[in-house]
């Protein structure tokens, strides 16, 4: 199995920065969240927020290096493992090459009005595992 992972670059904006003139630590999250849309289709392909089917549990960022507003990011996605109702969302962000940040994104399948998470799909499961990020 290969990795058919997910790509997206982002420039940069100078908006982004902080007093030190790099980009702020609280930015990376949005360009990692904005990065799984391609994810959130397959549970709500219109992306409307009243069909919405996932919540978020956990997420972890590492940042590896400074981000310069100059340069563009590339942000790689894949899934690392599917639970039952849940699954891990792994990403890399380079610059230059070099990688930057990375991070562990965990997203359950929920049932608001129930308020309780429901089980995967073997149709959702099948279009996560398209996505599987193989070791390295």
């Amino acid at each position: 199995m290969t990795n058919n992972l997910l790509e997206e670059s982002i420039t940069p904006g100078f908006y982004e920065t902080d007093a030190l003139g790099h980009i702020n630590n609280t930015v990376v999250p949005m360009w990692f969240e904005k990065a799984r849309t391609p994810l959130f289709k397959i549970f709500t392909p219109d992306l409307d927020p009243k069909k919405w089917e996932l919540i978020l549990a956990k997420i972890e960022v590492e940042y590896l290096r400074e981000l310069d507003y100059r340069i563009t990011v590339t942000i790689k996605t894949g899934i690392q493992h599917i639970g039952n109702s849940s699954f891990l969302i792994r990403q890399e962000l380079f610059q230059d090459g070099e990688l930057a940040a990375r991070g562990l994104t965990t997203l359950v399948r929920f049932d608001y009005e129930q308020k309780k998470s429901q089980p995967l799909t073997t149709e959702l499961r099948s279009e996560l595992e398209k996505y599987f990020w193989t070791a390295d």
